[in-house]
């Protein structure tokens, strides 16, 4: 029988989340022994290979790519879970949501203090993704089933959410493990 998938992906975030997710320490090897993981920074593979039991997005949309890469893991993830404080709540790259757009824009490549832009002109290269006019967290762009608070999550949360999923048992976690007193 054929392993379950589950699929990682970091948006606008830090990357801590996926730190979280190796901080499991030991019980890798177990979790390996549970799942194959597919489009992953975890196993570097790049592209899904096919449908996912699980999707692990961390980080929020603050551009095109994002909300891209974010409508691709809905569709190919039965489960699709927020995990941390950026993909639950926009996180710190949604500070800038209390400033206009075109004001962090004139901020970063105009007027900044070490900004060297005699044209005035911002980068539009069309490599580079569009900027949104926020950072929004992951359910404001596609339904969410789990939110895994925390910048990061912990481990144990993480590897109790995953273990609760993957033997089709509810998510309870407790509450040293999703609050922060």
């Amino acid at each position: 029988m054929a392993k379950p998938k589950i699929a990682t992906t970091s948006l606008a975030g830090c990357f801590g989340c996926h730190m979280s997710l190796l901080d499991i320490d030991e019980r890798i090897l177990e979790l390996v022994e549970l799942v194959e993981f597919d489009k992953s920074p975890v196993d570097d593979i790049k592209n899904f290979t096919g449908r996912c039991a699980i999707g692990l997005v961390e980080g929020g949309c603050c551009n095109e790519h994002n909300v891209d890469v974010l409508r691709e893991f809905r569709r190919h993830c039965d489960i699709l879970i927020s995990v941390g404080d950026c993909a639950t709540m926009g996180g710190i790259p949604a500070l800038r949501n209390t400033v206009p757009l075109r004001e962090c824009l004139d901020e970063a490549f105009v007027n900044g203090p070490s900004v060297h832009n005699p044209d005035g002109k911002y980068p539009d290269d069309p490599e580079i993704p569009l900027i949104l006019d926020k950072v929004y967290p992951a359910h404001e762009v596609v339904k969410i089933d789990y939110f895994l608070p925390g910048c990061p999550p912990t481990a144990d949360t993480l590897w109790e959410a995953l273990v609760a999923l993957l033997n089709d048992k509810p998510v309870e976690l407790p509450y040293q493990l999703v609050k922060y007193d």
